[in-house]
């Protein structure tokens, strides 16, 4: 596949994930559809778009699976290949040698190829009231995993990392032109705010894509979107249940560098500790 004059299309789909996985996996189907109907090649679906409950228990260790063989991941690869659509979507993953937690995971899959891409949550929501810790491990510091379409590479971060601006740089210089978010991004005081800030400030300081997808309320913010390099929100679904489209293009990405070469002139690099 092959960028045309517009772009290659992608796409941030929001919804509200609960604790019943075929729900889920229907809602997903559904919207997934939706986006590929109106021209995407590529859709972002939130975080712990597999297995939701606003509190993590119990019940995320039964639904945890395996990204090799989970039902969720193979429904997903199952959808990429009908619809000739990358998707990318969080998911609750079952952990070799974890009996008490699970992995906050990402995947991607291209179409006739499965899982070519995964990350897991970094940063874990040790904030605001919440202990996602307790129930979650954080993920190892590999080196960033990307994926292309379209002539186009893409990174994967998560949610809560947006707080951190040295996981999407590290993505960046891992060559990604279009950062995938998904989130769970619970509302709150000025909760709103930041996330529209921190997700805008991701792609204006790398100069590139941010394609951010959160859950609907009641329990996350909304306001699912994506941002280009100049900080511009292009698609931005709101507060409800729908897919929103959006066009990116390297040659979008080259010319706002060419006006404000950052990554250029930068005077430090991202070391893990």
């Amino acid at each position: 596949m092959q960028t045309d004059a517009t772009g290659f299309a992608i796409a941030v789909a929001q919804f509200a994930p609960g604790a019943d996985r075929d729900a889920n996996v229907a809602e997903v189907t559904r919207l997934a559809e939706l986006a590929a109907a109106r021209g995407a090649r590529l859709v972002v679906f939130p975080e712990y778009s597999s297995y939701f409950t606003p509190q993590p228990d119990e019940s995320w260790l039964t639904a945890a699976e395996t990204v090799d063989d989970g039902a969720f991941p193979r429904a997903l690869a199952a959808l990429a290949d009908r619809l000739d659509l990358h998707v990318v979507a969080g998911m609750i993953e079952r952990l070799e040698g974890e009996e008490r937690r699970v992995s906050n995971t990402v995947i991607a899959l291209a179409p006739g190829r499965g899982v070519v891409a995964r990350y897991r949550k970094q940063h874990l929501y040790d904030a605001f009231g919440q202990r996602e810790s307790e129930w979650v491990a954080p993920g190892e510091l590999g080196d960033p995993e990307t994926f292309e379409a379209g002539g186009i590479r893409f990174g994967l971060q998560t949610c809560y990392d947006a707080r951190f601006p040295e996981v999407t740089r590290r993505i960046v210089d891992a060559g990604a032109d279009v950062v995938c978010m998904p989130a769970e991004w619970v509302r709150g005081p000025l909760k709103e705010a930041h996330w529209r800030v921190l997700t805008t400030a991701r792609a204006l300081e790398n100069t590139v894509y941010v394609a951010a997808a959160d859950h609907a309320p009641p329990v996350g913010a909304g306001n699912s979107m994506v941002v280009d390099p100049m900080g511009v929100e292009i698609a931005t679904v709101g507060e409800i249940t729908d897919v929103a489209l959006a066009w990116v293009s390297l040659e979008r990405i080259e010319a706002v560098r060419r006006l404000n070469p950052a990554l250029a002139l930068r005077r430090f690099s991202v070391v893990p500790r």
